[in-house]
C-alpha cells in the first residue's frame, strides 16, 4: 500500500496510541471538553496527502471514543491535521458522527465556496486552521482572506505556530475581524522562559480577550521529562491573566512527537497542577469551550 506515499522512507512514521487508555485519578464535570485532538484513518479511505511532514498511525472515531469514556469528556473538538491537507473528509465525517457532541475546525483556503462553509458550519466546524509548522497547512499569506470569508458564520481562526514569532505578528492578529486560538500555549519553548517578548505577546493577546489559548501538548514544549515541570510557570501565568480565554486538550493521538508520551490519563491529571483552582478549572473544562466551540449551555 503507498496511498498518499504511505511507505515513502523520508517520511517518519510516528507512534501509535495506547489502545487501552488508562482512568484518571481527576474526576471531570459533567460537560468538559477535550479541546484538541485528530482522527486519522481508514488510510483506505481517506489517503494521506504527499506533502506532509509525518505520518501517522490509524486512529479512528471508536478508539478516540474509548479514549473520552475513560477519561470522562463528553465534548470534543476535532482539529483538521496537516497530512490531510485542505481535504477535510475524515475530520468532517467524525465530527457528523458524533450527533453534535463534537466540533470540527478545518483547513481551507480563501477561495472556498460559501456552500461548502455553509455544509461545514452546519456539519458542526467552529474554525479554521493555519498550520506553520508543518507541511500540508494554509499559508500565512491567506490569513487575512480567510478571516473575512468565515467572519460571518463566527468561526475563529486557529494558529499552530512558534510562539516567538508572535513578536512580529500580534498587531497583525489584533486586526483580523475574528478571534484567534493558539495551539500548545504557542509551542514556546520552555527553555526560553516566560519573560520571553513572544510569550509576553500572547499573554497580551489574551489579555485583550481576542486570543484563546490551549493548555496542551507540555511535551511539545518542555525541555524536561513528565511531569514537564517546567511548563508550570507558562501554565500559571496564562490562569493569572486571562482564565476565561484557556481551553484543555488531550492532543490525541499526539502526532509527529519523538520520545516518550505519556498516558493520556497522566496528561489530564497535571491539570490541577497547571491548574490549582477547581472553579477556573470548570471554566476551562466546560464554561469556556461551550464560548468557543458554540456548544450548548449546560
Amino acid at each position: 500500500m503507498n496511498e498518499g506515499g504511505l511507505n515513502n522512507p523520508s517520511i517518519p512514521i510516528c507512534q501509535g496510541p495506547n489502545p487501552v487508555p488508562a482512568k484518571p485519578r481527576l474526576s471531570l464535570p459533567p460537560g468538559s471538553c477535550d479541546c484538541h485532538a485528530h482522527i486519522f484513518g481508514p488510510v483506505d479511505q481517506y489517503p494521506f496527502t504527499s506533502n506532509r511532514s509525518y505520518t501517522p498511525p490509524e486512529a479512528n472515531i471508536e478508539a478516540y471514543r474509548r479514549l473520552l469514556v475513560t477519561l470522562g469528556f463528553s465534548r470534543a473538538v476535532i482539529v483538521q491535521p496537516s497530512v490531510y491537507g485542505m481535504d477535510n473528509r475524515c475530520t468532517y465525517d467524525a465530527v457528523r458522527a458524533s450527533e453534535t457532541s463534537w466540533r470540527g475546525v478545518a483547513v481551507i483556503t480563501s477561495d472556498i465556496k460559501e456552500s461548502v462553509l455553509i455544509d461545514l458550519h452546519s456539519g458542526g466546524f467552529r474554525g479554521a486552521r493555519l498550520n506553520l509548522l508543518f507541511k500540508g497547512g494554509t499559508a500565512l499569506e491567506e490569513l487575512e482572506r480567510i478571516a473575512e470569508v468565515i467572519q460571518p458564520f463566527g468561526w475563529h481562526v486557529q494558529l499552530l505556530l512558534d510562539g516567538r514569532e508572535l513578536i512580529e505578528l500580534a498587531n497583525r492578529f489584533r486586526r483580523l475581524p475574528v478571534d484567534i486560538v493558539v495551539d500548545h500555549i504557542g509551542h514556546m519553548p520552555a527553555l526560553a522562559g516566560v519573560n520571553h517578548p513572544g510569550f509576553q505577546a500572547l499573554l497580551q493577546l489574551a489579555r485583550e480577550g481576542r486570543c484563546w489559548v490551549k493548555l496542551s501538548g507540555p511535551y511539545r514544549v518542555s525541555g524536561e521529562q513528565f511531569p514537564y515541570n517546567d511548563f508550570l510557570p507558562f501554565a500559571h501565568a496564562l490562569v493569572e491573566t486571562a482564565p476565561d480565554r484557556l481551553v484543555f486538550g488531550t492532543d490525541w493521538p499526539h502526532p509527529a512527537v519523538n520520545g516518550f508520551i505519556p498516558e493520556d490519563a497522566s496528561l489530564l491529571d497535571l491539570l490541577p497542577l497547571w491548574v490549582p483552582d477547581t472553579d477556573i478549572q470548570h471554566r476551562i473544562l466546560v464554561k469556556n469551550p461551550e464560548m468557543l466551540y458554540d456548544f450548548p449551555r449546560l
